[in-house]
């Protein structure tokens, strides 16, 4: 009996928050996707809308497949992943640079705060015509456009995850002989990497926003250049599978970050 307590009592042990939350989110996707066909079809159908306005979610799934099977969807899908996780990479680099040097010098986080905000207050539909006059058409302004959008969180997030590490630790680190990289490794990136994954899974998100807007104003491929060239063919069914297959790489993405900073932030109650 005494050796089966223990057993028993590892059975009972109550699931962890973190599980919960991932398991919540795998339960709630697929019934919120579902309620939102049966919205949309609902709609449609009390409407009685056209199909160049709102067509059913059968004919755009009828126009997905065909879309898919020529090798369209595929073509413009992977131009603007390739585009968003390009410029992800460029704004995490920066951002966790960056962002690392002004948490460690206040004077300068406090001379470029002003500028930071400064510079949120435009569009990037706006600076994305200049970027595409001055770098030209190709794949590079894209990746500065999608960098753009998505360098802001990933900088704001390290900041404030570096500035929230209780001083108690890191003087306890230095007492205890620790060197800068050391305190960086052992301490800092540790600790700071629950908060910092927050702007990550934003910045993921944001990028493909940026890649999109980039193949709008100048671009032959891409989700944003599809989205284009139905709209000249007054072909709305495939602008639907365009910005459905957008959502879904955001959300993929999402969910990629999601499941790296489980495996990562293993410390999380």
């Amino acid at each position: 009996m005494q050796q089966t307590l223990p057993i028993q009592r590892m059975t009972t042990e109550p699931e962890s928050p973190q599980r919960r939350r991932l398991s919540a989110q795998w339960v709630g996707l697929p019934a919120t996707i579902i309620g939102l066909l049966a919205i949309w079809q609902a709609a449609v159908s009390v409407g009685g809308y056209r199909a160049f306005i709102l067509p059913a979610p059968g004919l755009v799934l009828e126009r997905l497949a065909s879309a898919a099977t020529s090798g369209i969807l595929w073509q413009h899908s992977s131009a603007t992943l390739v585009e968003a996780l390009g410029g992800f990479g460029i704004a995490l680099a920066l951002g966790l640079s960056l962002g690392y040097v002004l948490a460690h010098i206040p004077w300068l986080e406090r001379a470029l705060s002003p500028v930071l905000a400064a510079s949120q207050s435009v569009p990037v539909l706006a600076v994305a015509p200049l970027i595409i006059l001055w770098f030209g058409p190709g794949l590079q302004s894209k990746l500065l456009i999608a960098a753009l959008i998505t360098f802001l969180p990933i900088l704001l997030s390290t900041v404030i995850a570096l500035r929230g590490i209780p001083r108690e630790l890191r003087e306890m680190a230095l007492i205890s002989g620790a060197s800068r990289w050391q305190m960086l490794r052992y301490v800092e990136a540790y600790l700071a990497l629950p908060v910092i994954f927050g702007g990550v899974r934003t910045g993921l998100a944001l990028a493909t926003t940026g890649a999109v807007v980039g193949e709008f104003v100048a671009g032959r491929d891409g989700l944003g250049a599809l989205i284009n060239i139905a709209r000249g063919l007054f072909d709305t069914p495939l602008i639907f599978v365009a910005l459905i297959t957008l959502a879904a790489i955001t959300l993929g993405l999402y969910l990629i970050a999601t499941l790296l900073e489980r495996l990562l932030v293993t410390w999380e109650a």
